[in-house]
């Protein structure tokens, strides 16, 4: 592996370098706000400029990618809530990483075949490699010029130094408590070394292994790939014999269509069991039905993938026994949708409630794709699925589902006059913005004047530095210290 640098490689490494000092500025110094945008910004920035001269592929792919990345990154100003909070610090990372390393590819890598899994855990293998060959050969130019018996002496120091220190540690605390004169004196030596602060050793370290992170991953990618990278084959794996799935085909759509019978008996048509409400029917087998549903998009996908279909006849039945069984969790996404509604109406509406609500939406696109491609063989699932489900991601976490959340509630109250202020309130900075909302228009709400004073409380004491600068918390605190609460 070439590792020679030049004069443009050793600018480009003090670029890492102030990188890395700002991902640690960025990331370790408070809540993760602004500071998130702020850092993509500058790494897209050196990105560009250390391949300005570089021709991209896959680029309307790579667009998509980079578009998602930016909002995603963004949506730590805009929005507040922790769920995406803590998945967004992994699925960043994780698409910038598969962003470069998509562009940088060859032009004719088929980017939604495993073989590029492949390729991209062997470009981060190759960084880390990079990294080791380069501290090497940069510290064979500090020994250029250095006497060899000096050196070996300093490295005997070394080692007696690292042998002496568990020794000295257990020595002193010995001495220690023998001797209180000598505690006192030993006591005093943190205040001739103040200059050596433990945080500030650790975030040098945080700070280098980010620069050469930055810098041997992207000095790889710059590097031509010479490797001839063999086209995976069409023909799966392994296959399962056409007669073997459709009767396993026939047999599950049997249990569906009675299933979907009873669906249409007792829910659709808005008649129930006499012993059952609709709350309690809501809340009865939800999960079950969403999880079955899920069973049989995997079934239809193994299928399609790993099916031989000898013969037209028997294309033919496997094409249609699968159609029955993307309608029949058509059926079972449905009856889940309204008994999730049914549920929202009696006992309120919470983030997790509105998160499955739009996952089920995106399930429908899902298998509507696949119900296509269940006619049209050429279609690619994985690319579909693959792209809808960054579109799906990306539109949840920046549009706010807190303030649906919040909107419905208020909704809820001003029909039924029920409301759970404890849960708005430690929900996010957008359920404290709709609650003082409400308490603008009914400041008799039980237990609402008690929560806004805490949240009063608290915001006049935050002090928040600018990593953490978030638009609805200031906008939050902001109408909080403003509040009058009588």
């Amino acid at each position: 592996m070439d590792t020679k640098i030049g004069k443009l490689e050793w600018v480009f490494l003090i670029f890492c370098l102030l990188l890395g000092i700002l991902a640690e500025e960025a990331f370790f110094r408070g809540e993760i706000g602004i500071s998130y945008f702020v850092f993509i910004s500058a790494f897209y920035a050196v990105f560009f400029w250390r391949y300005r001269r570089f021709t991209f592929s896959h680029q309307r792919l790579g667009y998509l990618i980079i578009c998602s990345i930016w909002l995603l990154s963004a949506s730590y100003f805009l929005n507040d809530n922790i769920l995406f909070y803590t998945l967004n610090i992994l699925v960043i990372p994780g698409l910038v990483i598969f962003h470069l390393v998509l562009v940088t590819s060859p032009k004719n890598f088929k980017w939604n075949q495993l073989a590029f899994v492949t390729y991209l855990f062997g470009r981060i293998i190759e960084s880390l490699k990079y990294n080791v060959k380069f501290t090497a050969m940069f510290g064979n130019g500090l020994k250029q010029g250095v006497d060899k018996d000096k050196l070996l002496v300093w490295k005997k120091v070394g080692v007696g130094i690292v042998i002496a220190l568990p020794i000295l540690l257990v020595v002193l605390n010995l001495l220690i408590s023998a001797d209180t004169q000598f505690e006192r004196m030993i006591g005093g030596i943190p205040e001739w070394l103040q200059f050596f602060d433990g945080e500030d050793i650790i975030r040098i370290i945080v700070t280098i292994i980010y620069t050469f992170s930055f810098f041997g991953f992207m000095q790889i990618l710059f590097k031509k790939q010479i490797k001839v990278i063999k086209e995976q084959s069409k023909i799966p794996l392994f296959q399962i014999d056409a007669v073997i799935a459709i009767t396993v085909l026939v047999l599950i759509n049997v249990v569906y269509v009675l299933f979907t019978i009873v669906q249409f008996k007792y829910f659709f048509s808005g008649t129930l069991q006499e012993d059952l409400t609709f709350a309690e029917y809501a809340r009865k087998g939800f999960f079950e039905l969403l999880f079955v549903t899920l069973i049989n998009l995997s079934i239809t996908v193994f299928v399609i993938t790993f099916v031989n279909q000898t013969t037209s006849v028997m294309r033919r039945l496997t094409q249609i026994m699968l159609t029955i069984l993307v309608l029949a969790s058509a059926v079972l996404l449905t009856s889940a949708f309204m008994r999730m509604g049914l549920y929202e109406k009696a006992y309120g509406f919470t983030f997790t409630r509105v998160l499955v609500h739009s996952f089920m939406i995106f399930l429908v696109v899902i298998f509507t794709y696949t119900l296509v491609k269940i006619w049209i063989e050429k279609l690619s699932l994985f690319h579909f699925y693959f792209i809808t489900s960054i579109l799906y991601y990306t539109a949840i976490t920046v549009i706010n589902l807190d303030t649906i959340v919040v909107k419905q509630n208020i909704a809820r109250y001003e029909t039924s006059g029920k409301i759970d202020v404890f849960y708005l309130s430690k929900m996010s900075s957008t359920g404290v913005l709709g609650l003082i909302d409400l308490y603008e228009k009914d400041k008799n709400i039980p237990d609402l004047k008690t929560v806004l004073q805490e949240r009063k409380n608290e915001a006049l004491i935050e002090d928040t530095p600018w990593q953490s600068y978030n638009l609805k918390r200031a906008q939050a605190s902001t109408e909080l210290k403003k509040l009058e609460l009588k």
